[in-house]
């Protein structure tokens, strides 16, 4: 049995949308919610040939591809918000048998 979602986060088939501590700018804009769409294979190959072996470099480049951010607004996120960003990514692919 999976845990309850928490209340920062927004789960739908396609799509998680994490509600954030404090506002952050993304692609210029004040956002206080960022979305994640679900990834494909391609997008977590690319993710990772982009950053040479660099996991965290990887991952990062997965999670701005799929918010459709940069990667330097992400590293611009309070440590909170990206372990929401995390959490958020991992209720999106886990099966739904979990």
């Amino acid at each position: 049995m999976s845990k309850p979602l928490p209340k920062y986060l927004t789960l739908e088939a396609a799509r998680v949308t994490v509600r954030l501590s404090q506002p952050t700018e993304l692609n210029g804009v004040q956002c206080d919610t960022i979305s994640l769409r679900t990834p494909t294979v391609r997008d977590i190959r690319t993710a990772s040939i982009n950053a040479a072996s660099d996991e965290e470099q990887a991952e990062l480049n997965l999670f701005a591809s799929l918010a459709e951010v940069g990667t330097k607004d992400l590293e611009g996120m309070a440590l909170k918000d990206y372990t929401r960003l995390q959490s958020g990514y991992f209720r999106l692919v886990q099966d739904d048998d979990v």
